[in-house]
């Protein structure tokens, strides 16, 4: 469904389930970039009002899985702590064309992306870890994700030919498989 062309090593599963701590500092400021990003790109396309109606509750959200994974840190005793850089979205970021034309079916192209390996890499936390809170907390949070990657690739289909669409998240989603395989397994981020 989701489209990704290569899965997550398994054992970034294992890795991350005995770091909570981390991930979740991570995922919160994974959901509050996510809705910089929705808002980001209503700032940059104010006249495409089906753009701005469909990302504005996103935005609200995405802004409160930040504070669902804030109070599951507050029940752990975890401060939020600074961010930390994510070299996943930096690389994706860099496949992002600049000619002002597609530059905004990159954008959501790449949305798309980030939402479709959150969504995977929740499910495997949902299947790994132990603590039954936890477990359905990311299962609510990978079905919110595949809901999100599906709303980017439709406003892209708003905006361009469905072929186009097609043809650049199929190279976009190669490049993503390149960038994943490269990466080394670490269980302190969610990407």
């Amino acid at each position: 469904m989701l489209g990704l062309k290569l899965p997550s090593d398994p054992r970034w599963a294992d890795v991350a389930s005995k770091r909570m701590e981390d991930i979740l500092t991570d995922h919160a400021y994974c959901e509050q970039k996510a809705a910089s990003t929705c808002i980001s790109l209503i700032v940059l396309f104010p006249e495409l009002e089906e753009l701005v109606a469909t990302l504005s509750p996103i935005v609200t959200e995405e802004w409160g899985h930040f504070r669902m994974v804030l109070n599951e840190m507050k029940k752990r005793n975890i401060a939020l702590g600074r961010a930390r850089s994510d070299a996943y979205v930096s690389q994706l970021a860099q496949l992002e064309r600049k000619d002002k034309k597609v530059r905004l079916l990159d954008k959501l192209l790449l949305c798309a992306l980030i939402e479709a390996r959150s969504c995977e890499r929740f499910k495997l936390l949902h299947e790994k870890l132990e603590d039954p809170e936890l477990k359905k907390f990311y299962y609510d949070l990978m079905i919110s994700e595949a809901g999100h990657y599906r709303t980017f690739l439709d406003l892209a289909a708003v905006y361009f030919p469905a072929e186009e669409v097609k043809l650049r998240f199929q190279e976009l989603l190669s490049q993503e498989a390149t960038i994943i395989a490269t990466l080394d397994i670490r269980g302190d981020r969610v990407h």
